[in-house]
């Protein structure tokens, strides 16, 4: 692509051929070409059919059909931008190349004879659903709009939520070819000037010719470690969710085609939480987040666990004894639960490509195939059914869906330790995996805290939902200007 800047001609018809040649009209039916004559003068409208509003650009026409030749005097650029052009959005360009890619985003680009400018006219529109509640963040009480996958649409809905003059929304482009909008969003009373700088430069360096999978491009390209499973970053598609965080100082990223927006940085515990604990009660919230805290654990855990326990049960207490199958099967123990750990997710997969007037019938298949069936042919034990349906129970638990894949794979890797070393295996597994967690980074930020480093009272509040009167400061990890709430 040819990004280099090409000033406007003197003569008219030069810059209507070369806006012409360069969006190829001819080759593309939905790339609409008008020329137009008003006053004597001519003019070329240049826009996309399906995103210019055609109420407003006949308004216009109309509005033009009726002026005389002295109307556009002295100054016809002047007199059109101010005057007789009766809309918001409206700028003067002086490169044909940004004209042209401009007009590839949705506004119209109106060339007339005589002036050095294009005047770029934002009557877009674009096709859009209505906010509705996401389906990863459902709660019982609380708001049901939601992002969807049209900027516009979602930073208003965060200012919407967010009324403070300091809320800044910055506009940016990324791909040669896509032309990609995304917003960087934070309140500059609040948030680290550093940190946005520095995201904003990762966000500048990016050098590719699109983004066909919009946030989680953005993620590979500024997060790095890209062998890593663990998010560095959080998606959220509720905006209520989006303004608790700018209220504590983060980053927002939102990505025009993308119902999620990113929030940075993204710690392991912010990866727990959920909207439904702060929509009741505290101790009731603490009581959810406790039991959710539970079955995250046991997800990780209690399936590599209870494979130990079954290869070397002097490991259990003599009241424990009765764990572990009484008929192993004629299919490996730890095939059985690497079976069945790729089984789920042929299910989940599955799943999500299933008609839901067929959902029902595929829920069926799955508790006959790898219930009942599975176990009366020798395939599976009834205890490994029971505890791999804990841990996928716990999975599904988990608030956020990317760190649910990641302690999946984390289960995976303890179960292979535990079957090549037992015991001791499973407690170097364990290690290493803390290590591993402690010694990553989230934009500078320690993916641990405030585990490691240690921090007393943010240590607390991860594990109590505290009342929020009671909150009264940021994070510290953060470093906000305004620490005090």
């Amino acid at each position: 692509m040819n990004n280099e800047k090409q000033p406007i001609f003197k003569d008219f018809q030069k810059n209507r051929d070369y806006i012409n040649e360069r969006l190829a009209v001819d080759k593309s039916f939905d790339i609409i070409q008008r020329d137009l004559e008003y006053a004597g003068i001519n003019m070329s409208l240049f826009l996309i059919d399906g995103f210019g509003k055609d109420d407003i650009l006949l308004y216009i026409m109309k509005l033009f059909a009726k002026l005389q030749q002295s109307d556009f005097q002295p100054d016809v650029l002047s007199k059109l931008m101010k005057t007789y052009i009766p809309y918001i959005e409206v700028e003067e360009v002086a490169d044909l190349n940004n004209a042209s890619d401009l007009v590839l985003g949705g506004p119209a680009a109106l060339i007339v004879e005589g002036i050095d400018k294009i005047i770029m006219i934002d009557a877009r529109t674009y096709p859009a659903r209505s906010p509705e509640e996401p389906d990863l963040e459902r709660v019982v009480r609380g708001s049901r709009d939601g992002y969807v996958e049209t900027i516009v649409f979602n930073t208003a809905l965060t200012r919407r939520r967010v009324r403070d003059r300091s809320l800044r929304m910055e506009y940016m482009q990324i791909g040669r070819r896509s032309k990609t909008d995304i917003c960087v969003c934070y309140l500059e009373d609040i948030a680290d000037n550093r940190r946005v700088d520095n995201l904003k430069k990762k966000l500048e360096k990016i050098d590719t010719d699109g983004l066909p999978m919009a946030e989680k491009t953005i993620e590979e390209y500024i997060s790095g470690r890209h062998w890593n499973p663990y998010p560095t970053v959080r998606y959220t598609e509720r905006p209520d969710t989006a303004a608790s965080h700018l209220y504590e100082g983060h980053v927002i990223i939102i990505i025009d085609g993308s119902p999620s927006v990113m929030i940075t940085p993204a710690t392991y515990s912010h990866h727990l939480q959920h909207a439904e604990e702060y929509r009741q009660k505290p101790l009731v919230g603490a009581y959810l987040r406790l039991v959710r805290f539970i079955a995250v654990i046991a997800s990780i855990f209690i399936l590599p666990l209870y494979f130990v326990f079954t290869k070397q049960p002097e490991y259990l207490p003599a009241n424990l004894q009765y764990i572990g199958p009484d008929e192993v099967g004629v299919v490996p123990l730890l095939i059985q639960f690497l079976i069945a750990e790729m089984g789920i997710d042929v299910l989940r997969m599955a799943a999500i490509h299933t008609p839901s007037s067929l959902a029902t019938a595929l829920g069926l298949v799955a508790a006959i195939m790898i219930g009942e069936v599975s176990v009366q042919v020798g395939w599976f034990s009834h205890e490994v059914v029971l505890y791999l349906a804990v841990a996928a129970i716990g999975t599904y638990a988990t608030p956020s869906y990317e760190l649910s894949l990641a302690n999946r794979l984390a289960r995976i890797f303890l179960l292979l330790c535990a079957a090549l070393l037992g015991g001791i295996g499973y407690i170097i597994g364990i290690t290493v995996w803390i290590l591993y967690l402690a010694r990553m980074k989230s934009f500078h930020i320690a993916y641990f805290w405030p585990f490691l480093p240690f921090s007393y009272r943010p240590f607390r509040d991860v594990f109590l939902r505290s009342p929020i009167p009671l909150k009264n400061r940021r994070p510290a990890f953060l470093h906000p200007k305004d620490p005090d709430r």
